[in-house]
């Protein structure tokens, strides 16, 4: 030790700490060999507790205010030191100072979901995140139990058991409530509250208070909200026949816009059409007392069946689709005979077209060809 270190120990008389950091719980004052000078300042701010160590024992505890580090303020340390009121030589002692304010915003959140039977789901899981505050509560005791020899102990230290105790009680507390999963949104104050009664508890062993605990999200499975925006879509729709209605409105009107579509979509647009058509005459036509007749929405008829469409093989190559009435056409210009393979969907492979009841029904307007040898 060089002489200016030596003299500096001598001299220095003021202790004290200002906390420049957010997350800083304890820090040791540092002294050559532990040496404090008997009548040293020391300043103890609001929000800090000062504690003196004496050979690894706890000795005094001081609160904010300013001490003159004397025998009538430390009387533990003067018990243990054996002095008498005349001793004025500097002692030794490690002095930890204890931030005693609240360290707020710190993260919890369940790393796995927590299994629950929900009255309306049946067995779910959710997960759930937020943030809590915590803060010394007993110095002593924190000292004694978390924070040992450390000579600068930080909120990273303690947060991740801190947490474990959260992610346990919640599941606990999540389990035994009974509060059904939509109805959790609405709770999570008075879950948040009484999770933190329940965790007090526990960290009180630590000398550690946790006055907050917000619950941010609690969240079920994707698949789970999957099913229920799609139950949310259908509240919106409300009546599905007026729904229907307008789906087949908009059918007509994509149908009109895209010519090119094939005849198969002219056919379906032409069916949809023909169907609101009938629903607005049976609208429009007076009764036989010159009302008009208005038909319950209830009964209002569901959408027109889809019309099947063929393709023919000629060839190697493949036509069509073709409308049934089409296809009756073709067979009755030759294009289209029994022997015909065709396909629709649905079919189990080509078939030829007089194997399809459907088709079969266009040979018979004219009769087959005799057998032979009649």
């Amino acid at each position: 030790m060089s002489i200016f270190d030596f003299l500096s120990g001598q001299f220095i008389d003021v202790i004290e700490w200002t906390d420049d950091t957010r997350d800083t719980m304890v820090w040791r004052f540092e002294r050559h060999g532990h040496e404090i000078k008997y009548g040293a300042k020391l300043t103890v701010r609001e929000g800090q507790v000062a504690v003196f160590i004496h050979e690894g024992q706890m000795a005094d505890v001081f609160t904010p205010g300013l001490y003159m580090l004397e025998t009538n303020n430390m009387p533990i340390m003067t018990t243990l030191q054996h002095w008498s009121h005349g001793f004025q030589s500097p002692f030794k002692s490690e002095i930890y100072f204890v931030n005693s304010n609240r360290f707020t915003d710190l993260k919890w959140g369940t790393k796995n979901p927590i299994m629950l039977r929900d009255p309306d789901f049946g067995p779910t899981r959710i997960r759930a995140f937020g943030t809590y505050t915590v803060k010394v509560r007993d110095a002593g005791t924190f000292m004694t139990e978390i924070v040992g020899t450390d000579g600068e102990f930080t909120t990273d230290e303690v947060t991740d058991q801190i947490r474990n105790i959260i992610v346990q009680e919640f599941s606990r507390v999540i389990g035994s409530c009974g509060i059904p999963v939509l109805d959790m949104a609405g709770n999570t104050h008075d879950l948040g509250k009484i999770m933190a009664e329940a965790i007090s508890g526990t960290i009180a062993q630590y000398g550690l208070d946790l006055p907050e605990l917000y619950i941010e999200n609690i969240s079920l499975p994707k698949a789970v909200e999957e099913v229920l925006d799609k139950r949310t879509s259908m509240g919106v729709v409300g009546d599905l026949n007026r729904y229907t209605q307008f789906q087949a409105a908009e059918s007509m009107r994509a149908a009109a816009e895209n010519p090119g579509g094939g005849e198969a979509s002219a056919g379906m647009g032409l069916g949809m059409g023909m169907a609101m058509a009938g629903q607005m005459a049976n609208a429009m036509n007076p009764g036989p007392w010159g009302a008009r007749q208005q038909q319950p929405q209830s009964a209002a008829p569901p959408p027109p069946p889809v019309e099947h469409v063929w393709h023919v093989a000629e060839n190697g190559q493949t036509r069509g689709p073709f409308s049934r009435a089409t296809m009756g056409q073709m067979a009755t210009r030759g294009e289209l005979t029994r022997q015909t393979h065709v396909w629709t969907q649905g079919q189990d492979g080509w078939k030829r077209a007089e194997d399809v009841a459907e088709l079969a029904q266009l040979f018979t307007v004219m009769p087959p060809p005799p057998p032979p040898g009649v």
